[in-house]
């Protein structure tokens, strides 16, 4: 069997960045059973609620839901089960120290992936936003959307009251 190359998406978590200002991110490994791994390739897979946080030195993520592989048998997996993130010891102690410093800081993933046949998982350091804050996001993303519609209607010699070339 031929080994995978490249990255293939399984999930990601639009809520989270939609819900936090993501100031750094982390890719981390993940401990997984066999069928756990089958029943991520079917993509049966949900980011939602999950979250990472420190329990005993290691990070933990919790709340990730792969559900079981239909052809498992006994030896299927729990759903909700934590799972072990694998990162470097530095790594571990540098997200650690951020997150104690008491500054609101939180570890949310982002997505999960296949890279090169391996899970692995993207986890965001990150800052919950308030409304006010995501209605500010909302309107400059809006503005620069409309921005870019005028721009391109410029080049193509019309404008946005009408007219055009005769």
């Amino acid at each position: 069997m031929a080994k995978e190359t490249g990255t293939k998406l399984i999930a990601s978590n639009k809520k989270a960045r939609h819900d936090y200002a993501i100031l750094k991110t982390y890719e981390a490994g993940l401990v997984l059973a066999g069928t756990e791994v089958k029943s991520l390739r079917l993509g049966r897979v949900s980011l939602v609620d999950t979250f990472a946080q420190e329990h005993d030195g290691e990070l933990m993520l919790y709340g990730l839901h792969i559900a079981e592989y239909g052809f498992g048998s006994w030896t299927n997996h729990a759903p909700r089960r934590t799972r072990k993130l694998l990162l470097h010891k530095d790594e571990i102690i540098k997200i650690l120290n951020k997150l104690n410093e008491g500054s609101g800081l939180t570890l949310v993933p982002l997505s999960l992936y296949f890279k090169d046949g391996w899970a692995k998982v993207e986890l965001g350091l990150a800052r919950g936003l308030k409304s006010y804050d995501k209605r500010q996001v909302m309107a400059e993303r809006d503005a620069k959307k409309e921005i870019a519609k005028e721009f391109g209607r410029r080049l193509k010699g019309r404008s946005a009251t009408g007219g055009g070339r005769r």
